[in-house]
């Protein structure tokens, strides 16, 4: 069961709906005659979904490390008081 890269592109194409309608409806028309085809659609739906999850919490990480340095490294202290500052009660 070995996809080519057209197939992965058109099929990526399909799920990022780049597609015309014509287009959108020949694709599905093959996905219900080629049960192969409509199961590597599944399968690329599913990795698609794991990447996103993925950078999301890359990003997540990422945000995360930045913020610990800007509120707990010595040489941003005066950033972190001035945002602290902007939040306390006493503005």
């Amino acid at each position: 069961m070995r996809t080519s890269l057209n197939e992965i592109k058109k099929i990526e194409d399909y799920l990022h709906k780049k597609t015309d309608l014509a287009d959108r409806l020949l694709f599905e028309a093959n996905m219900v005659l080629d049960k192969d085809l409509n199961e590597k659609v599944e399968m690329q739906k599913e990795v698609c979904q794991l990447v996103n999850i993925y950078g999301r919490k890359r990003l997540k990480a990422e945000l995360e490390a930045v913020h610990h340095r800007l509120f707990n490294d010595p040489e941003h202290i005066s950033f972190r008081n001035s945002i602290l500052r902007l939040f306390s009660n006493n503005h």
